[in-house]
């Protein structure tokens, strides 16, 4: 029996004490070809609050573990990727519609994740404080107690694993709900995974689940956080009522992404890197490339040289020798036309693409677009490529600002001006040099405005700030004297 044979999770849902999903079942499907590649069982809100029940009662148990077995726990379970990984990249490439590399760069990442998180359980968990009474004073982290994640569909293993290890490893329980339409990769997965590594029953629990599933964790009262990566739209929702019942929301969401090419830039390099952060995953990424902001001295000459790029890469499906595969619904496919079209009737120029075939849309890249244009202003989630000049690094900063989002910057060319852009424009990471996707497991992830609300995963300090709670403690040899 293979490590995700479908006869162990299919039609099922991963929680202690039950097997079906009461919300139903799911079709699991292939994007590139339409078969349908398993069920997967959807959780109800009275799943959910079953198993946020179940969650705080093994959390207990689970914190009061040496530090040790947690992070031996969490080594294993990164050696259950690295010892699996060949079937988990092609069930990844099947399900999500991903190229080999982009497969590979998940699984690696989320290994990665958990050898990381493998740390955290010895790391420093508070500090000494002076104090003006005659006792020892101390400010210690503390287990939250249950974490929500709520992850997408478009790299849904590593937008899982990057909340779900640390917060294991920090002694917490988790509920893990990922996008009904990749149970696997960002459920499934990481579920046989800490299975095989020997992490006790109910610490962590897989509900599958559309809105109301995520609802019904933001109501759960025994849900603390709510870590959560998604749309912008859906990720206001899920604050507000985070706000209300009083949890705590970590928030990282979409993103619409300058590229910066300045002038004197290396056209033909920064053609490639442009090609890449726009057209990686068929550009369904939040921190895509987005908006190609490019000097007015070589305009023209970007603009073809990203045309040259965006008509040769071939598109088909991504088990095979391409570089872009399918997108992951007609849904999605649907809303990327209706801007492009948009673009168009706006006024703008398409340089290539536009077009698709079923689910793959051809990488394309659009021209002669001006602020206000549906391509530039709105998050595309699509291979698309929208192209604006500037004429000064003032000119380029405000330009970048106007957008009401701030994830990631990448910016290409002279360092010293690219220094001096960098202090100039609202983003949660910068990235001088290199286009703006980019991950690793030890570095703070986040985005600012409606982006998220800040850095809530990668390293130590963050993923520490995040999944625990500060516990003043004081102590004195006798009981102190008081008025009364």
């Amino acid at each position: 029996m293979s490590f995700l044979d479908p006869s162990v999770w299919g039609g099922k849902v991963y929680t202690e004490g039950w097997t079906e999903g009461s919300a139903g079942s799911v079709e699991v499907l292939e994007p590139a070809t339409g078969e349908v590649l398993g069920q997967a069982g959807m959780a109800s809100a009275d799943d959910v609050f079953a198993a946020a029940t179940r969650a705080a009662k093994a959390q207990k148990q689970w914190a009061a573990k040496r530090p040790e077995e947690r992070a031996a726990v969490l080594r294993r379970a990164g050696q259950v990727f690295e010892d699996h990984v060949n079937e988990l990249n092609t069930w990844i490439q099947r399900e999500t519609g991903a190229i080999a590399g982009k497969a590979a760069m998940e699984t690696h990442v989320a290994a990665n994740e958990c050898f990381d998180s493998a740390a955290l359980p010895h790391h420093p968990a508070g500090e000494v404080l002076t104090s003006d009474e005659p006792h020892w004073s101390f400010a210690r982290r503390v287990p939250a107690g249950v974490v929500a994640v709520i992850s997408p569909f478009n790299f849904p293993l590593i937008l899982s694993i990057r909340s779900v290890a640390p917060a294991l490893a920090l002694g917490n329980a988790v509920i893990l709900k990922p996008d009904p339409r990749t149970p696997v990769s960002g459920g499934v997965m990481i579920m046989r995974a800490f299975e095989e590594a020997g992490l006790p029953a109910g610490v962590l629990q897989l509900l599958p689940g559309g809105a109301e599933t995520g609802a019904a964790l933001t109501e759960a009262p025994e849900v603390r956080i709510v870590s959560f990566t998604g749309s912008t739209a859906a990720g206001r929702k899920v604050g507000e009522a985070c706000g209300r019942n009083l949890k705590r929301a970590h928030l990282e969401l979409g993103g619409n992404n300058a590229l910066v090419v300045l002038p004197g830039a290396d056209v033909a390099a920064a053609a490639s890197a442009g090609a890449f952060g726009a057209f990686m995953h068929q550009g369904q990424v939040c921190m895509t490339s987005g908006r190609h902001l490019v000097h007015e001295s070589i305009k023209d000459e970007y603009i073809a040289a990203l045309r040259e790029k965006a008509e040769h890469l071939p598109v088909g499906d991504p088990t095979g020798q391409v570089a872009l595969g399918p997108v992951i619904d007609e849904r999605q496919r649907d809303n990327i036309d209706r801007i492009v079209r948009g673009a168009k009737d706006a006024g703008a120029t398409i340089e290539a693409g536009g077009t698709y075939e079923n689910l793959f849309y051809a990488p394309t890249v659009i021209s002669g677009i001006g602020r206000d244009n549906p391509a530039w202003a709105e998050e595309i989630f699509g291979p698309v490529a929208p192209v604006m000049s500037f004429s000064t690094v003032e000119d380029a900063a405000e330009i970048i600002n106007a957008n009401e989002y701030g994830l990631s910057l990448g910016i290409l060319g002279d360092v010293g001006q690219a220094m001096k852009l960098a202090d100039l424009v609202d983003a949660g990471k910068v990235h001088i040099n290199e286009q703006t996707v980019a991950d690793e497991s030890n570095a703070p992830m986040g985005g600012v405005k409606a982006s998220g609300t800040g850095a809530r995963f990668g390293g130590y300090t963050a993923n520490i700030e995040a999944f625990t709670e500060v516990q003043w403690v004081t102590m004195r040899p006798d009981i102190a004297p008081y008025p009364f």
